[in-house]
């Protein structure tokens, strides 16, 4: 009868760095530049959230830019729409995917193509129809239909066109795909015509799909948790721990003890415990999105990092302790720092709406050469915005 191993104890500061390093934080350029660094980045990370916030540059474009110090907007563009690299689907919220694992989404396409979509059970087959018949001729965006009688909301964030609602319906069931975006307009492709298909792939099966979910987190986290393997998807975790515990018992997973998680177990592949001398250079500095892989598990972070990060875009002002949109800033392998930024593009100019220490940033020693270090990746991270 074989026997649980041992857990491998791990310092907080050693389970962020390896942290740090599965999300290619502790390097200046992981990915070279370009569309190609793009599709490498997203495959990497296994998914990069999108989101229409456009207080500073969208998510998911600063994301890259966070990995991919040449980044321009025109890459992304460029693996979506010509190399085709990449394609957008729901993870844990709307995200850019890699298209090679395209198998994986198809259960969920077919599932919304066989049961509906809970957010869009108002789409009258006449709208599908019409939008269908459109997109038969060619792409299209919504603004290419003019003929719509606007219809109520059901809730705040839904359209008031009933053609949207369809085009949305007509995404998540896998008939359609996003083939280009330019801010947050979405111009909608038939699938097989963007990827020049016959036919759609076969789906992958639930044991790919389970495996898939433990391999993507174990690349991108190092070490992995059930929480963080299946964040928002809680139907994935038991699978996914019967699939961990098959990988325990045959020693391709070790359990892992991080100083101060208590209960909650974690694991990860013997290498990425083996001792690394090189330890993540202070010198780097990411001004990080609030939706960033880092970030946006915050009871994660927080376990990794003692950072507990608060976003307070729908909070009242008066509530608020760091700002509308902070912006976490990581210093080597610490969060010392949370920016209210926003970017003002008719002056051309970044404003500082709040600038809050945080952790070691609270400590006055070293402090100025740490404030000198963060105003240069301001500058860069301004030129960026600004950038067309």
């Amino acid at each position: 009868m074989s026997r649980t191993p041992k857990p491998h104890p791990l310092t907080t500061r050693q389970a962020r760095q390896i942290w740090l390093h599965a999300q290619r934080l502790d390097q200046r350029t992981p990915f070279g530049e370009g569309a190609q660094a793009v599709a490498d980045a997203v495959a990497h990370l296994g998914y990069v959230q999108i989101d229409t916030i456009h207080v500073v540059e969208r998510c998911h474009h600063h994301i890259l830019f966070s990995r991919i110090p040449s980044y321009r907007r025109a890459d992304l563009r460029h693996a979506q729409s010509i190399d085709k690299s990449v394609f957008e689907y729901w993870t844990h919220a709307l995200s850019y995917v890699p298209t090679g694992d395209f198998r994986m989404f198809l259960p969920a396409m077919r599932e919304h193509r066989r049961e509906g979509h809970r957010w869009f059970a108002s789409v009258k087959p006449a709208d599908m129809r019409k939008v269908m018949r459109l997109l038969r001729a060619g792409p299209l965006t919504i603004r290419d239909i003019e003929d719509d009688v606007l219809v109520e909301k059901e809730h705040l964030w839904q359209s008031r066109k009933p053609s949207k609602r369809a085009l949305q319906l007509a995404f998540y069931t896998g008939a359609v795909t996003v083939s280009e975006r330019q801010g947050m307009l979405k111009t909608y492709e038939l699938m097989t015509r963007h990827f020049g298909w016959d036919r759609l792939p076969g789906p992958a099966s639930a044991r790919e799909i389970t495996t898939y979910l433990l391999d993507r987190a174990l690349r991108s986290q190092g070490v992995v948790s059930l929480d963080s393997i299946c964040h928002l998807d809680a139907p994935s975790r038991k699978p996914v721990a019967r699939l961990i515990a098959s990988r325990v018992r045959r020693g391709e997973l070790v359990p892992v003890a991080i100083e101060g998680s208590g209960k909650q177990e974690h694991w990860a592949a013997p290498a990425v415990l083996e001792p690394n001398s090189e330890a993540v250079s202070p010198d780097l500095v990411h001004i990080l999105s609030p939706f960033d892989p880092l970030i946006i598990q915050r009871k994660r972070t927080n376990l990794f990092f003692g950072y507990n990060h608060l976003f307070e875009a729908y909070v009242p002002k008066a509530k608020r302790k760091l700002g509308y949109f902070a912006l976490p800033v990581l210093v080597g392998d610490e969060i010392v720092a949370a920016l209210d930024l926003k970017t003002d593009r008719q002056a051309k100019k970044l404003l500082m709406q709040k600038w809050t220490w945080v952790g070691q940033g609270r400590k006055t020693a070293g402090r100025k050469e740490l404030k000198q270090g963060i105003e240069q990746e301001l500058d860069r991270f301004e030129r960026f915005q600004l950038a067309e």
